[in-house]
């Protein structure tokens, strides 16, 4: 049996991400679980690009702010305790906008976490931005 207590302020940062994200996956090595919680200044995208997963189902937690998901359907904002939940093959580009009032922090988790994202693009697939 295994469990763990983890503060992710203490954890490192993903130095190749756009915004801090603190990996729990990494932390204790999980097995089939993406989850790390992200901190969005005004302006900094969560992933690195509008994206899409083709298995993976993700639900974002928002702890503070407001976080902003664009989709080939619209725009959502989900407040401090919402979530949002996402299926598999729907792109999504979750960010913090320029000029928002503040920082954002969510809880994301995905599984399985070997499905990594791939690239969207609105403009080819007929979706404005």
């Amino acid at each position: 049996m295994g469990y763990h207590t983890l503060d992710p302020a203490t954890l490192p940062t993903a130095p190749d991400h756009p915004c801090d994200r603190r990996s729990l996956t990494e932390a204790v090595d999980l097995a089939t679980l993406a989850a790390a919680v992200y901190t969005l200044e005004p302006g900094d995208p969560l992933a690195q690009e509008y994206h899409y997963h083709d298995q993976r189902e993700e639900l974002f937690y928002v702890l503070s702010g407001t976080l902003r998901v664009e989709t080939p359907e619209g725009g959502y904002e989900v407040g401090p305790e919402e979530a949002f939940v996402v299926e598999p093959k729907s792109p999504i580009r979750p960010h913090n906008p320029d000029g928002a009032e503040g920082p954002v922090r969510v809880l994301g988790v995905g599984a399985p976490k070997f499905d990594i994202g791939k690239p969207y693009d609105p403009e080819a697939n007929g979706a404005g931005t």
